[in-house]
């Protein structure tokens, strides 16, 4: 039985280095196509009608998951997180790329990005952290048009084959719980 079907997942393929067509390197690759359906379609659906990061700020907190609300910026918990604290901060207005942002908001994303690193260390005791902008969907950002850095918090511990081979992400916490935690160990402005 190939190693894809041992995991139950069709899609998957493991490869050795050695065999390709090129200069062989000491990575296998894990081949991950089913990916490609949240790429593609995971933002049309996520949006429904009109930009998530628009409509957060009209709800309420808890409703829109949002920890802290800045002068030009916000931070909120990614609805779909790659870790429990997964943090987005975006401006309040729908600009698509970095470029185009007000030296004000570069100014409060950069302090609500550190700030969110420094809560997220105290609550959740991570080791270390992933931090990005994905500027358009060809570079994978499922919402392209509207600015938003990821806060990814990380530990040592955390890499497994889970999501990979069972399409399932075990995060410990609920998104409410996170949010709560997050928004009360914010310190006040």
């Amino acid at each position: 039985m190939s190693e894809p079907e041992a995991s139950g997942n069709a899609d998957a393929a493991l490869e050795d280095a050695a065999t390709f067509a090129a200069v062989p390197d000491a990575f296998q690759r894990l081949w991950t196509p089913h990916r490609m359906a949240y790429i593609n379609t995971g933002a049309d659906a996520l949006r429904g009608s009109g930009c998530p990061f628009c409509a957060a700020p009209q709800k309420s907190d808890a409703e829109g998951l949002i920890v802290h609300r800045g002068v030009t910026s916000y931070v909120l918990l990614n609805l779909f997180p790659y870790n429990s604290g997964h943090m987005l901060v975006c401006p309040y207005r729908h600009i698509a790329t970095y470029d185009q942002a007000t030296p004000e908001e570069v100014a409060e994303i950069g302090a609500l990005t550190q700030t969110g690193m420094r809560v997220l260390r105290d609550v959740s005791r991570c080791d270390g952290f992933n931090i990005g902008m994905n500027q358009g969907a060809v570079a994978g950002a499922g919402v392209d048009e509207h600015l938003h850095q990821h806060i990814v918090p990380r530990w040592s511990s955390d890499a497994n084959f889970f999501p990979i081979i069972a399409r399932t992400k075990a995060l410990p916490q609920l998104l409410g719980e996170v949010r709560e935690a997050v928004a009360a160990a914010w310190p006040a402005a």
